[in-house]
């Protein structure tokens, strides 16, 4: 994924989820270039990120989420389509509850990655460049050659990366937490050469592929 059209795409989603700065905000799962984490910090926040190829540097700890320090109190934590790689979610989440101060808020950006069905795919495959090694070229690669239906392809994919559904995420967040927020929202458009969130959004309130981002804010109840 272009990780730059996706922060700055993500980034109002976000920031308008958070407290006001200066509080304290966790993000799981901020990758090798340290996702959320320097807008957050440029934007006056007391920022870390965890994730095992984070950035080095006092702002990231170098390890899964479960095992990093124990945060206390923190105003926020974000996990931008991380959870559903997770090997069991329900602790991760209970993690979170643990770390949240009270009303502190989880701001969570996931893929429905079930709802990842062939004619989405193929409009996504339909605007890749001719080639390229991003996940989606990965994906038009594998599926032509397993000459499989598309479904029976995706579902032995997920099962083989052990993908939970984001439709199990949202239940177990709303087991923890008060919701607050949730939508779906485009997904791909990051990773398109000429195709916008717009475009995207467009296919998806023409009914011609379907809204795979999930976006869910919820609170710690106080």
């Amino acid at each position: 994924m272009s990780s730059e059209r996706w922060l700055s795409a993500l980034w109002p989603v976000v920031s308008d989820a958070l407290p006001p700065a200066p509080a304290q905000v966790v993000e799981i799962g901020c990758g090798s270039l340290g996702g959320f984490v320097p807008l957050l910090l440029a934007a006056g926040y007391d920022a870390v990120g965890v994730d095992p190829h984070a950035p080095e540097g006092d702002e990231y700890r170098r390890t899964e989420f479960e095992r990093a320090e124990r945060f206390d109190d923190v105003s926020a934590v974000i996990a931008s389509a991380s959870l559903h790689h997770v090997d069991e979610p329900e602790d991760v989440l209970g993690r979170i509850e643990d770390t949240l101060g009270p009303a502190g808020r989880v701001v969570v950006v996931e893929w429905a990655w079930e709802d990842f069905d062939e004619p989405t795919a193929r409009w996504c495959f339909e605007r890749l460049a001719a080639e390229g090694a991003t996940w989606l070229h990965r994906h038009r690669e594998r599926w032509l050659a397993s000459g499989r239906p598309w479904v029976d392809y995706l579902q032995d994919w997920a099962r083989g990366e052990r993908l939970h559904e984001a439709s199990k995420l949202v239940r177990l967040l709303d087991e923890r937490f008060e919701r607050e927020h949730l939508a779906r929202q485009p997904y791909f458009f990051a990773d398109l050469p000429g195709t916008g969130e717009r475009e995207e959004q467009a296919a998806i309130d023409a009914g011609e592929i379907r809204a795979t981002r999930v976006d869910y804010v919820g609170r710690r109840a106080a």
